[in-house]
């Protein structure tokens, strides 16, 4: 279950692999030599006290911030160092926890703004994401400054989907939400699996979502603290010590 350096030898490469990547906002990095690995049609989480360095984490691997050295491997390539567009056509779609859908467009605008890069199909991307999302498929024409706090939350994850990704990083999807959409959110979350989509997501809700995991890493100060899969690392030494004393 411990990790050694971040070093995972049962954990071999997948569809994303993150490799000793460092990473802030100015001299200091937030990150600092991280390795993660996700896997298509699998649930990926990171979990960590508050500063751990989650979503600096996701911010790297989708290009918003510069990483200052590792790399991000995707399907094989190393896509380090693209920014978010280019990502973006690569196969790493990301959904940051707030701004992240248009409020004053429709549902339907907002999702065929997710899809800007698709060159045909967008209509039907549409269709398809709706299946997955039944709440807003009914909700087309409404704007999305009406929707509640649990639908547009829904909006922007389908968002991030209208572009076919490889591997889909959420950050705080549950953010703010009652248990009743928590749960409703992570059905979705594992629909999407179900389609063969790398999911990475952040969570705060530790238990709950390393339930839901495939495999699991617990960050602390910016490094690997531990990872495994989710319902064993939830009940791990190393989850249990970090979070002992916020319980």
């Amino acid at each position: 279950m411990s990790e050694q350096n971040g070093h995972q030898p049962d954990r071999v490469d997948g569809v994303l692999s993150i490799k000793n990547l460092t990473a802030g906002y100015g001299k200091v990095p937030v990150v600092e030599g991280v390795n993660m690995t996700a896997h298509a049609g699998q649930v990926t989480v990171l979990v960590g006290l508050n500063g751990a360095g989650k979503s600096t984490l996701l911010k790297a691997i989708a290009g918003v911030i510069k990483s200052s050295s590792g790399q991000v491997i995707l399907d094989g390539a190393d896509v380090s160092g693209k920014v978010p567009e280019a990502l973006l056509r690569c196969g790493i779609a990301y959904v940051p926890q707030v701004a992240n859908v248009f409020p004053s467009l429709t549902v339907h605008e907002n999702l065929k703004m997710g899809g800007y890069i698709l060159r045909s199909g967008l209509q039907e991307k549409v269709d398809e994401v709706c299946e997955l999302f039944p709440d807003l498929k009914s909700a087309l024409k409404r704007k999305a400054k009406t929707l509640s706090g649990g639908q547009r939350h829904m909006l922007a994850v389908a968002r991030g989907l209208m572009v076919k990704p490889l591997a889909l990083l959420l950050d705080e999807p549950t953010a703010g939400l009652s248990p009743k959409f928590e749960e409703a959110l992570w059905e979705r979350v594992l629909a999407i699996k179900a389609t063969g989509t790398a999911l990475v997501v952040v969570d705060q809700n530790v238990r709950r979502a390393l339930g839901h995991a495939d495999w699991g890493y617990v960050m602390a100060l910016g490094r690997n603290l531990a990872s495994g899969p989710g319902k064993d690392l939830v009940q791990s030494d190393e989850v249990g010590n970090l979070y002992a004393a916020t319980t």
